[in-house]
């Protein structure tokens, strides 16, 4: 029993929520995902969008058939709300493209 009690306090508590790092300078700073736009009317509204198409874009140009589940804005909105909701912006990604080949477009400068 001593052995658990000492190796408890290495033991960060978790509670559950994620921690996102924002930029001090960002418009993202300060706000909610609810403040950004990513409420419940968004929630709605993707999984009518990602219903209607299901499918990686990505993956399809690479001839590769995979489920999507990240409705992604082709150009970054910051927080322009008319962007965020032009559904000619949105395009549907699985999580792997969505992080990895998205987010290197991104830091590349292309699609922003």
């Amino acid at each position: 029993m001593a052995r658990l009690k000492t190796l408890g306090s290495r033991i960060k508590e978790s509670t559950g929520s994620r921690v996102k790092v924002v930029s001090p300078g960002s418009w993202r700073s300060g706000m909610t995902s609810s403040q950004r736009g990513y409420g419940y009317k968004w929630q709605q509204a993707r999984e009518r969008y990602l219903r209607d198409n299901p499918l990686c874009v990505y993956c399809e140009r690479n001839g590769r058939t995979t489920a999507a589940r990240i409705v992604d804005h082709i150009v970054a909105h910051r927080g322009d709300m008319v962007l965020f909701w032009d559904q000619a912006n949105w395009q549907s990604l699985c999580k792997p493209c969505h992080d990895s080949v998205k987010q290197a477009e991104e830091a590349a400068g292309l699609g922003s």
